[in-house]
């Protein structure tokens, strides 16, 4: 029974990168092997560490402006952030106020007021209604929900820097980046073309849930929040000629690796495209039936992202290259530097 305490470190609060580097393909690349041995790189040596005819897989998802700020009737200040949009005026969404705001409560969001009326509750979430269509409450109003762990307000490089090159505006729906490409511009990806290492996207929507705390000591009791996602027919299709040929898929970023995983196992394990919502939960003794190799950053302590890598090589190897992160002074979280995780996992995965 694997304990939350076994995916514990210690981590300098000055190694935590709070601003984007000046260039995003300046960061660091540690590159950790199926056996446990890891080298030193910058990102931009993944033109070496491909090999032509692989497959980078990217999340094509786009990040609302989420975060809004307002009022209740009473003048008490509150915070909402959009988690899901279900049509034009109705979402879920988490609501930070002195007090918990009941069914029937309205509030007002930015300098003109516009009403959010509290409809009831969807588990742990507010359901929501606004008084216009929710997308262009956020546009006027919103601000990008970068993570807790800046320690700061959103600012006029977030704009920019905390959104892929490659986003599909027409799919607006993340609270959260699929930071792992943040370290792709457009010259990198274009000389990863050229190289003949080639590009699909998939889609997962990523929720504020994935900054949610594991609050229980026995991970198997851990319930995942739910995030929707798709793994198109062409894709899937690309997967299964990579994998016909003998290259590797590579997954960037642990979204891009759920999606795969859940329409694997939707298929009975095998890569078909699919279309839903996920909760699917990737810790040590899972058995990856997609993903090869792994691009990702360095995550939170305890975190299920952690125990996500952990389980693609294993948790050893993972502490292992994260203490000497730590020691090197790799920049950890969103903004900062990136590993290459080689699947550790022993059994064949099929190009079926």
């Amino acid at each position: 029974m694997m304990q939350l305490s076994d995916f514990s470190f210690e981590l300098p609060d000055e190694l935590i990168a709070r601003y984007p580097l000046e260039t995003r393909s300046a960061s660091r690349l540690l590159h950790l092997n199926a056996d446990g041995s890891y080298q030193d790189h910058s990102f931009t040596d993944i033109l070496d560490l491909f090999d032509e005819g692989d497959l980078m897989v990217l999340n094509d998802t786009k990040v609302m402006k989420a975060r809004l700020k307002g009022k209740r009737a009473s003048g008490g200040v509150v915070e909402v952030l959009v988690e899901r949009i279900f049509d034009q005026t109705i979402a879920h969404c988490h609501i930070k106020a002195s007090n918990s705001p009941k069914a029937g409560a309205e509030l007002f969001i930015g300098v003109d007021g516009v009403k959010a009326t509290v409809q009831g509750r969807h588990e742990n979430l507010f359901i929501v209604e606004f008084s216009q269509p929710i997308l262009q409450v956020l546009d006027l109003y919103g601000q990008l929900p970068i993570p807790p762990y800046f320690n700061r307000e959103a600012e006029a490089i977030d704009t920019e820097r905390y959104q892929t090159v490659f986003n599909d505006p027409t799919k607006l729906a993340s609270v959260a980046a699929p930071t792992a490409s943040l370290h792709f511009d457009q010259s990198l990806l274009e000389k990863l073309k050229q190289k003949g290492i080639q590009q699909a996207f998939v889609t997962l929507h990523v929720g504020a849930g994935t900054f949610l705390p594991v609050r229980t000591d026995n991970i198997e009791n851990h319930i995942m929040h739910s995030e929707w996602c798709d793994v198109p027919e062409a894709t899937a299709k690309l997967i299964q000629e990579t994998k016909a040929r003998g290259n590797k898929v590579i997954a960037v970023g642990t979204t891009a690796t759920r999606a795969l995983e859940s329409a694997a196992q939707a298929s009975g394990g095998k890569i078909a495209a699919w279309t839903g919502d996920t909760q699917i939960f990737i810790y040590p003794g899972y058995q990856f039936c997609v993903v090869d190799r792994l691009i990702t950053n360095f995550h939170l302590p305890e975190s299920t992202l952690l125990m996500l890598v952990a389980a693609l090589s294993n948790r050893d190897n993972i502490l292992n290259a994260y203490r000497h992160a730590v020691e090197q002074k790799y920049r950890f979280f969103s903004y900062g530097d990136a590993m290459l995780i080689e699947n550790a996992n022993t059994e064949q995965m099929t190009a079926e």
